[in-house]
C-alpha cells in the first residue's frame, strides 16, 4: 500500500495511461544495474531514482575530474577526487531517500560482472569502451536480462535494448570482434554535453517502459540520433546467425 507522501510525490506519472499505482508499485520492487555514471548515467541514475526505482546498483570506478563536469550532471566541483559512485549516491539520496542505493567501486570484468547482472531486472549501458560492452552483453545473455545500451560521441548518439532472450539480437550482432574501436572516445573526439543528456535520458524512458511494462521498448532496433541537423533514425537490428555470443542460445 502507497503512502499518503508517495501518491503525492509520484502522482504525476501515476495518472499516465497503463501505469497507475500497480505500476508505481513494479518500480518500487524493481532492481536497476547502472554500469558507468558520467555523461550517460548521469541523466539514467537521477530519473530512475526520481522515478522510484526501489533499488539502483551504482558502479564506477572512476573519480571525478573537472572535466567531467560540463556534462556529468550528478557530479559537482566540492566532488573532483571524489569516486564518481559515492559522489553519485550523495545526489540521489538528496533527490529521493526512498531508494536504496548500492555503490559499486570496482572495475567490472568478465569474470565478476554476471554476479551483477544476476542480481538486477534491468542492466543500463552508460560506459565509454567496448572491453566493457562486450562484458557487460555477455553477461546479460547469460543471465536472460533486458540491456539498455547507449552512447555519444561528438554531437552523435545511439540508443537501443537488447531483451537478452533466445533469438533476438544482442550487443555483438551490432558489432563483431572484426572491427577496430579503439579511438572513438571523447577524450578524443569531444562531445556536446545536452547530447549526453538526450541519449541518457532515452535510456531512462526505454528502462521505465521495460519495468512497467508500458508501450513498446526498442528491441530490435537502433535508434540514431544526429544533434548537429536534430535528425533521428531507426534503424532495425537483427539476430546474427554466426553471432559468438548469442547464436548459441
Amino acid at each position: 500500500m502507497m503512502t499518503n507522501d508517495q501518491l503525492s510525490r509520484y502522482s504525476r506519472q501515476i495518472l499516465l495511461p497503463n501505469f497507475g499505482t500497480a505500476g508505481q508499485e513494479r518500480l518500487h520492487a524493481a532492481r536497476v544495474l547502472i554500469i558507468g555514471l558520467g555523461g550517460l548515467g548521469s541523466p539514467v541514475a537521477l530519473y530512475l531514482a526520481a522515478a522510484g526505482v526501489g533499488r539502483l546498483l551504482l558502479a564506477d570506478s572512476d573519480t571525478v575530474e573537472l572535466s567531467n563536469l560540463h556534462r556529468q550532471i550528478l557530479h559537482t566541483t566540492a566532488r573532483i577526487g571524489m569516486t564518481k559512485a559515492q559522489s553519485a549516491q550523495q545526489t540521489l539520496a538528496a533527490r529521493n531517500a526512498e531508494v536504496e542505493l548500492v555503490t559499486i567501486e570496482q572495475r567490472l570484468t568478465a569474470e565478476n560482472m554476471l554476479a551483477l547482472v544476476q542480481q538486477v531486472d534491468v542492466v543500463v549501458d552508460c560506459c565509454d569502451n567496448f572491453a566493457t560492452r562486450f562484458a557487460i552483453n555477455a553477461a546479460c545473455v547469460a543471465a536472460r536480462r533486458p540491456l539498455v545500451s547507449g552512447a555519444v560521441l561528438r554531437l552523435e548518439g545511439q540508443v537501443t535494448v537488447f531483451s537478452g532472450q533466445p533469438g533476438d539480437p544482442c550487443y555483438r550482432c551490432l558489432y563483431p570482434d572484426s572491427e577496430d574501436f579503439t579511438g572513438d572516445t571523447c577524450a578524443t573526439n569531444g562531445i556536446l554535453a545536452p547530447i549526453a543528456g538526450i541519449i541518457g535520458s532515452t535510456q531512462a524512458t526505454e528502462t521505465l517502459k521495460i519495468l512497467t511494462g508500458i508501450g513498446t521498448p526498442l528491441i530490435g532496433q537502433l535508434l540514431v540520433l544526429d544533434g548537429l541537423n536534430m535528425q533521428w533514425r531507426n534503424l532495425r537490428l537483427r539476430a546474427d546467425l554466426a553471432c559468438p555470443v548469442c547464436a548459441h542460445q
